[in-house]
């Protein structure tokens, strides 16, 4: 074996460092490189965002994140201040000095990371000789007019003089790893590379850009992922250029990753790279210091949820609010990519079998997908004032009622019912009746939409006629903005509707990830997912049984769109069937299966790309026994003892079943015992321990 240095990791923060003193541990520096560092613009924020804590706490004073200045941003989330490292401090006052406007300060979130901004319009006017050097380094040429592409040069183009300033200050000595998110802040890579700078670079790709524009046009993209004329395919979509971006970055970078299995293989045909490591989305997992303290805030916030159903109901309220279901999709307004499209046909399929069944069950269902509106509905408006008067009038006869009780006892008098209520009130109410007499049904929108008649999900409502009847037993709500608090109609916020919901059903057919079923269930709401997201797929390798645990995987991959609605169908119809104790049971599972999200566990896998871009990069001072990613042997939940053998006992297929067979389940089912099985099937934090003197352990020699 060569000789070479090798790392062990300190007790105190994990901070890699030398066996012998050559390197100091404060010598070496991470920095994160994303152009959504302090700017929300989708779901790379959120990763970035909710794995610094994780981060920092790794790598104490020596992370960095790096990103773009937006003054709006700034001035609410970054605490200034003067760089702590003297080398970093360096680096930017060469930067200014030539003109560059450089930001230093702390984000104002969990962990308190340090950013470092770039000013892109102060470097503007170097675009047209950065651009030069881009076609130079990588015969990339990029079109005036693309400004996302433009600013990215500038992006890159700061990015790779700051990191070339930084290792001009160390000699040589390998001090500096750097993580590119997204092709956005690939261009820094490819020319920190063509510059040959001792820096070890790892790419992250978290969609590809020709996957997410092929699945959006209603390509059967999984089947025929070998068959695409990839260059053709990106020039008649006008983002060649974007795409060659993306794949250089790719190519250049020591270690590639992708954020889900699914993903990677996308990015094997589309990029033409295998990913090194998977690294899977977490998030920050806050629990309850009492066990079922999320069970209370589902049914606080299902009762906020209610009130809104009684007012948008009015007139036509004739179905049980204690025997009706919530569902919701949330979401970027991609008709087919999140899967809205089998959804609307799922649910006209639902309907269908909870009326021929003759069920008591209402399933109300939200659309939560930002649309260009006007503004609010009037009939919904009226609506939630119909329900405050009717609410203003029972309280004021219930005084009234009340005060005439009260008279009553104290003179020892049981009162005539019959009289305790005057001609007045009885008029008072019979008003307040036919105020919620409706001539129309209610409305399936909540905002006037600016293009409803071409409305792909208002056009499908239409087609498959769910528009609210009474004999209606699915009832559909499209709310074409975010939620807020402060909305008049529906005020809660995205969390507190997340909670109060029932199931949140994301049948998405393209979601590299899916942050959206994976905050379901940090709450501890089942969903419906698919085995073509990230999510789905990461559950399906580390749960034995899903659905018993709330986790509905629908098969998008291998089954024909009619077979994958039908199953999806059969999933939202038996859970509907489940009694309200079986709903409980299994929102207690789901919340338990958060462990599998959290960054500390998850965040290995970062650990571990990390290492093996320095053992690439420096292969003659870092050592690392050849191996894969890390495992996670018995990282897995079995299934539920509680649950029976029979997949269908957990989620009846009839309507008609026994209470004996509910008495059943529940004496089987101890939620001590669950929990406590399901604990130890979490490993502890992935880390690599401090070594006992004498012993050294080469970089790589992991153990979960």
């Amino acid at each position: 074996m060569p000789l070479a240095r090798s790392l062990s990791m300190t007790s105190l923060n994990g901070l890699p460092q030398w066996e012998d003193e050559d390197l100091p541990v404060e010598d070496l520096l991470l920095f994160e490189i994303s152009w959504e560092v302090t700017n929300k613009v989708g779901g790379i924020y959120t990763v970035i965002q909710t794995k610094a804590k994780t981060t920092a706490d790794e790598w104490g004073e020596n992370y960095f994140l790096i990103g773009p200045y937006f003054e709006q941003n700034v001035k609410t989330q970054v605490e200034f201040c003067e760089p702590p490292n003297a080398a970093v401090k360096k680096a930017m006052d060469t930067m200014k000095s030539q003109g560059c406007q450089v930001s230093f300060g702390r984000w104002l979130i969990e962990g308190s990371p340090y950013v470092l901004l770039f000013d892109i319009g102060s470097a503007a006017w170097n675009l047209d000789k950065w651009k030069g050097e881009f076609w130079e380094a990588s015969n990339i040429g990029i079109p005036f007019h693309d400004q996302e592409a433009n600013d990215a040069v500038i992006f890159g183009s700061l990015t790779a003089w700051f990191l070339k300033e930084l290792s001009c200050q160390f000699d040589d000595k390998p001090n500096i790893i750097a993580h590119f998110h997204e092709w956005q802040a690939g261009v820094g890579l490819i020319l920190a590379r063509s510059q040959k700078l001792p820096v070890a670079t790892i790419f992250t790709t978290h969609a590809t850009l020709l996957g997410r524009y092929l699945c959006a046009a209603s390509i059967d993209f999984y089947n025929n992922l070998d068959q695409f004329d990839i260059d053709k395919e990106a020039g008649e979509r006008q983002i060649y250029h974007r795409y060659c971006m993306e794949r250089a970055s790719v190519h250049c970078a020591h270690v590639f990753t992708t954020v889900s299995q699914i993903t990677a293989t996308e990015a094997e045909h589309m990029l033409k790279r295998t990913p090194d490591v998977v690294t899977p989305n977490g998030l920050n997992i806050k629990k309850f210091s009492a066990m079922h303290e999320f069970q209370n805030l589902h049914s606080m916030y299902k009762a906020r949820i209610q009130e809104f159903i009684r007012g948008h109901f009015y007139g036509h309220l004739d179905f049980n609010l204690d025997n009706t279901l919530f569902f919701f999709i949330a979401g970027r307004y991609e008709f087919s990519n999140k899967g809205a499209d089998m959804f609307l046909e799922a649910l006209s399929r639902l309907n269908f079998l909870l009326r021929v069944h003759k069920t008591d069950v209402t399933v109300i269902v939200f659309f939560i997908m930002p649309a260009k509106t006007n503004n609010f509905n009037v009939e919904t408006l009226k609506g939630q004032a119909v329900r405050k008067q009717l609410w203003d009038t029972a309280q004021s006869v219930k005084e009234k009622f009340g005060k005439k009780l009260y008279n009553a006892l104290l003179k020892g008098e049981i009162p005539d019912l019959n009289k305790i209520l005057d001609r007045d009130d009885i008029t008072i109410m019979k008003r307040a009746i036919y105020s919620t007499q409706r001539h129309c049904l209610p409305p399936v929108t909540t905002h006037n939409m600016i293009d409803d008649s071409n409305d792909p999900i208002l056009n499908t409502i239409r087609r498959i006629g769910l528009f609210n009847n009474r004999t209606d037993r699915v009832k559909v709500i499209l709310h074409p903005e975010f939620l807020s608090s402060t909305s008049p109609l529906l005020p809660l916020d995205y969390e507190e509707f997340v909670r109060g919901c029932h199931l949140g059903v994301f049948p998405s057919y393209y979601e590299p990830w899916g942050y959206t079923p994976a905050e379901c269930t940090v709450m501890g709401i089942p969903s419906v997912t698919t085995n073509l997201s990230g999510f789905g797929c990461f559950m399906q390798e580390h749960v034995s049984d899903p659905a018993a645990y709330g986790i509905y995987i629908v098969d998008r991959r291998f089954r024909s769109p009619d077979e994958s609605c039908n199953q999806l169908t059969q999933f939202l119809y038996g859970f509907c069937q489940q009694s309200l104790r079986q709903r409980i049971i299994q929102r207690n599972r789901t919340e338990r299966l958060s462990d599998l999200l959290d960054w500390k566990y998850l965040g290995r896998y970062y650990m571990h790309a990390r290492h093996l871009a320095l053992s690439r990069t420096f292969p003659d001072k870092f050592e690392m026994e050849p191996s894969a990613p890390p495992k996670t042997e018995g990282f897995r939940y079995p299934r539920p003892s509680s649950v029976p053998p029979s997949p269908s006992a957990s989620q009846h297929s009839s309507p008609h079943h026994s209470e004996a067979e509910d008495e059943d389940e529940d004496e089987r089912y101890d939620e001590d015992e669950e929990a406590e099985r399901d604990r130890q099937n979490i490993k502890s934090p992935f880390s690599l321990g401090a070594l006992p003197q004498g012993k050294k352990k080469q970089h790589g020699e992991y153990r979960n």
